[in-house]
């Protein structure tokens, strides 16, 4: 597939970008600094603005999917920020007629055994809640489109930088722990199942999650 990749270049966009062409896809990777990545056959680098939406839309023609993997951080504003870029990507997207969106989401809305939510825990950490709530809003955009197909893999509520082993579990709305009752994945074996997704949709118009 002709895959356009937005953030490339960040801690789990990179480690999508490797998956996806390792297993031998075409990325567009669609980044703010394409000095960051090196030349590698079947990547193409192009500078796009996701504010941009004019210049995104044209970027994405022609793509088979998009990934976004794009996030808040750069603003101090983090959830605005956020939020701004997402409603900017979906709808590039759509202008663009992609049919598939996949998004890197949060872990902050998994649910609790006792139903409660990650982001209404005690000891949900301050530094996290912008990015958390941006994430949050993309899934209840997602949730109310109907335009078209999406995916949105939330994360283990620990995620860290990892070599792909391709043992974990997936879930869908509830935190998946081990029996220890920690919930982690690397970022290698996070890749691993956003390209197993975009290969079979399995969890079309659906959240889903990982973890160990």
């Amino acid at each position: 597939m002709k895959i356009a990749l937005i953030g490339a270049s960040g801690f789990i966009g990179s480690a999508i970008r490797s998956e996806a062409l390792a297993r031998g896809h075409q990325v567009l990777a669609l980044v703010s600094n394409p000095a960051k990545l090196a030349a590698e056959p079947g990547l193409t680098v192009q500078a796009v603005d996701v504010f941009d939406t004019q210049a995104l839309t044209a970027a994405l023609a022609g793509v088979d999917l998009v990934i976004s993997a794009f996030s808040g951080h750069k603003d101090a504003d983090v959830a605005g920020y956020y939020r701004r870029g997402f409603d900017s990507i979906l709808t590039a997207v759509k202008a663009a007629d992609v049919a598939r969106l996949l998004v890197v989401g949060g872990a902050a809305s998994l649910q609790l055994p006792d139903g409660s939510v990650l982001i209404d825990s005690p000891n949900f950490p301050a530094e996290y809640r912008g990015s958390a709530e941006g994430a949050i809003y993309a899934l209840q955009q997602l949730k109310a489109e109907t335009a078209l197909s999406w995916s949105f893999l939330s994360p283990a509520a620990e995620i860290f930088p990892g070599e792909k082993t391709g043992q974990f579990r997936l879930g869908k709305d509830q935190l998946v722990m081990d029996a220890a009752g920690h919930s982690r994945i690397s970022n290698g074996d996070y890749a691993v199942a956003m390209l197993d997704e975009a290969e079979h949709a399995a969890h079309l118009n659906q959240r889903f999650t990982l973890a160990y």
